[in-house]
């Protein structure tokens, strides 16, 4: 385990960022395979409560991959074929390795109750438009699809982290 909270905050940051943009390129198994490389390397290096955090990672893994099979059913995100019945692993991948960002790099967030508020309806309609961009994903009606994914995001992501500080109270430093 790396002994500076920078450092691991560091890591943790680099491992998002390139597991967002392995899953992104590569949206099958090679980017969910390359994410659960990053995820063994996070628990490894990064975590300090590898077992509560691995609870809480898979808890909020499970809430995102529900909502993002949510927007696929209803439409507001498309694989090009219109027939996901279940959230593709790669962004179940994606919400895994975002997970791990809300007890390190960006454990920041939560130290102001109301920026998660601000900060997440426009960051995670942002990350599935750049996605879009990529084609790994669509958004088949624009405006719909970002205003109702802002909405998702402004729901989730503070209960996250309100799941976090309640059920996981050692992660919340």
């Amino acid at each position: 385990m790396i002994a500076s909270e920078t450092g691991r905050n560091v890591l943790n940051f680099l491992l998002f960022q390139a597991g967002w943009f392995a899953c992104v390129f590569y949206p099958g198994p090679v980017g969910a395979g390359i994410v659960v490389l990053f995820l063994i390397l996070h628990f490894v290096l990064v975590s300090q409560n590898r077992i509560t955090e691995l609870q809480f990672v898979v808890l909020g893994t499970v809430a995102g991959s529900v909502l993002d099979g949510i927007w696929f059913r209803t439409g507001i995100l498309d694989d090009g074929s219109g027939a996901i019945l279940l959230t593709p692993p790669w962004l179940v991948a994606i919400w895994a390795i975002f997970m791990t960002t809300l007890s390190h790099s960006l454990n920041w967030m939560s130290r102001k109750p109301w920026l998660p508020f601000v900060f997440a309806p426009i960051a995670g309609p942002f990350a599935y438009w750049s996605a879009s961009q990529i084609g790994a994903v669509e958004l088949p009606d624009l405006i719909p699809s970002l205003i109702a994914l802002g909405f998702g995001w402004l729901v989730i992501f503070p209960l996250l982290l309100f799941a976090r500080k309640t059920l996981y109270p050692e992660l919340a430093r």
